[in-house]
């Protein structure tokens, strides 16, 4: 099996159309789809599962998923260790979720900048998807949210486990309760909707966001609610509020990284991290 065809059956697997997949990899649909398919006559089982309406993975395909992700992150991180080596200081790259641990990040930051022998660390913001960046080694080492973000192959700390909150528009006429609860909230025609894992939105009249920035001008226009972690008080913008929602899931925000690694560097940052850890 070639890198090149796990690299093509991974974007199909994660996206769950070929077009998207063939979009993503910079290639047209037909030699994808021509690779996936001499991928299943070789391999001798069906990978995916297709119809005029969608796509979807079969038990072996989830199977291939798992160790076709673990594969290219560990090759991707070879390819970048091994240039990193060369250079004079080599560093550490942490993925974040933009705008989702501002005052964590920084005072995990700081605290690793102090230790002796301490590494340069590059940040790397995304909107969403925080732990592909592992798996394609981009990154060494990731903040991440439980359940929301999967951490399925990864190692990983919790760092922190707080409650959540309604955020909403200081006008909204919730806005003044002492507490909400899920019900109070999930029946909202503005409650704001995200992307699912094939590209897609859930049924629904609240707007479409794919970032926190998006959603937080939203709010602040008075046209969307959501259901965030307790964290997302210290962002609120000028004319939001944020109610605590009591039965809502707890969230653990948890620094995560590839099993495989081996890198000094990536070990102090996680000692680092758990140094300071807020689990309650």
């Amino acid at each position: 099996m070639e890198t090149r065809e796990l690299r093509y059956f991974v974007a199909v697997a994660e996206e769950l159309h070929f077009g998207r997949a063939a979009d993503r990899l910079g290639i047209a649909q037909p030699p994808l789809s021509r690779t996936i398919a001499q991928l299943e006559h070789r391999l001798g089982v069906a990978l995916l599962t297709r119809t005029s309406r969608k796509v979807s993975l079969t038990n072996a395909g989830a199977a291939l998923l798992d160790e076709g992700r673990a594969i290219l992150g560990a090759v991707a991180a070879a390819e970048r260790r091994a240039r990193g080596a060369a250079d004079d200081e080599p560093g550490l790259v942490l993925a974040a979720k933009a705008g989702g641990s501002g005052e964590l990040l920084a005072k995990l930051l700081d605290a690793y900048a102090a230790e002796p022998g301490a590494v340069p660390v590059e940040v790397l913001l995304v909107e969403s998807r925080v732990h592909a960046p592992l798996l394609d080694g981009r990154a060494d080492v990731a903040l991440m949210h439980q359940p929301y973000d999967p951490t399925t192959g990864l190692d990983v700390e919790v760092l922190r486990t707080e409650g959540q909150v309604a955020v909403m528009p200081s006008s909204h006429p919730l806005a003044g309760a002492a507490q909400l609860r899920l019900a109070d909230v999930s029946s909202l025609p503005e409650l704001a909707r995200w992307p699912e894992p094939d590209g897609g939105y859930p049924d629904g009249s609240g707007v479409e966001v794919r970032n926190l920035t998006q959603l937080f001008q939203m709010v602040s226009l008075g046209r969307a609610v959501a259901v965030l972690p307790e964290i997302a008080r210290t962002a609120l913008l000028e004319g939001m509020t944020a109610v605590p929602v009591v039965d809502a899931e707890r969230v653990s925000t948890v620094i995560a990284w590839p099993p495989h690694s081996r890198s000094r560097a990536v070990a102090d940052l996680v000692r680092v991290a758990t140094g300071f850890a807020e689990v309650s």
